[in-house]
């Protein structure tokens, strides 16, 4: 039913959901109550609303499942054509079911294209409840067309240089390999080894405490296992020196997390190493580079454009 919804995205793949549900985000969360609504008629599934309650900004609310901070998109699963009555028809149920047990709903992270928005936005007038939509996060994406000049043309001039140069000084150099990770290859040491460089960044380092860990494996894992991980590193020297973690997924490179060494810096490898992504989603048809949210300033160097993903409240 995934493949066929307003929104098909790796976070609400049902491995991805039971992972993130299984460490409540890596801890993200202390205390929640799974709510999984569906809706079926004349004996067909016609939609999925994955949603928790928890106690949040002094409030119970719904929000929905893999919320907030490690599932950059995240939505309802029903097909265009049931999309409203379904939202229509949840908001009843949980209005009617639940009862006192929540005063809002706070969803994060639906894409700015999702029609989630706007039936929240119709579907709160017509029962006279409050309702705030916002900004949440940039969603910066490159949009490829399988030539890589092409998109180094579309990259402001100095940047264009800054890459090119860049990869050059790395191919001359002879010190370097571009390596993907087999998809048949034991995944477990290489968790390991982007582990490790992942820390290097003092604030990854922060964010990376065991239970966040033990979650990043389960979803590193569940994402090989069903064939859409895609991890590549940069070697010097015979040295993994930079790491780049996407889903490879519906034609794109969803780009989740990174990991660069301190000690080749002169090589600049976590530049190249992006730069070879971007290279290889050229020569291998994948129509778009994701770099999902924040507005880290490199994102814009390599030539990202802003999409956003939304902050919906909606309160009764």
């Amino acid at each position: 039913m995934l493949s066929e919804s307003v929104s098909d995205t790796p976070f609400l793949r049902y491995e991805y959901q039971h992972a993130w549900w299984e460490h409540l985000g890596g801890g993200e969360w202390k205390d929640a109550k799974l709510v999984l609504v569906t809706a079926h008629e004349n004996g067909k599934l016609i939609g999925i609303a994955p949603l928790f309650l928890a106690e949040y900004e002094s409030q119970p609310a719904l929000l929905l499942n893999g919320s907030i901070e490690i599932s950059d998109y995240l939505d309802v699963i029903v097909r265009a054509e049931d999309h409203a009555r379904f939202i229509s028809g949840l908001l009843d149920f949980l209005a009617s079911t639940l009862t006192d047990s929540w005063s809002r709903l706070d969803w994060y992270n639906l894409p700015d294209n999702s029609p989630t928005l706007a039936a929240l936005e119709v579907e709160s007038a017509k029962r006279g409840w409050t309702h705030l939509e916002e900004v949440y996060r940039p969603t910066p994406r490159i949009a490829l067309n399988g030539d890589f000049e092409e998109y180094l043309s579309r990259v402001e001039k100095k940047q264009r240089h800054e890459i090119r140069r860049k990869m050059r000084r790395v191919a001359e150099s002879g010190r370097a390999r571009f390596h993907i990770v087999p998809k048949d290859a034991d995944i477990e040491p290489e968790i390991e080894t982007f582990f490790q460089l992942m820390i290097q960044d003092p604030n990854k380092a922060l964010f990376l405490k065991d239970v966040m860990r033990d979650q990043f494996i389960t979803t590193v894992r569940a994402a090989h296992q069903y064939g859409y991980l895609w991890l590549a590193f940069l070697e010097v020297d015979g040295v993994k020196a930079a790491a780049s973690l996407n889903f490879d997924y519906k034609g794109k490179l969803w780009g989740y997390n990174s990991g660069v060494s301190r000690d080749y810096m002169e090589l600049s490898p976590g530049w190249v190493l992006m730069a070879y992504v971007i290279q290889w989603c050229c020569e291998n048809g994948r129509y778009e580079f994701d770099f999902m949210r924040g507005d880290e300033e490199y994102k814009y160097r390599f030539g990202g454009v802003n999409r956003f993903v939304m902050r919906v409240r909606v309160g009764r």
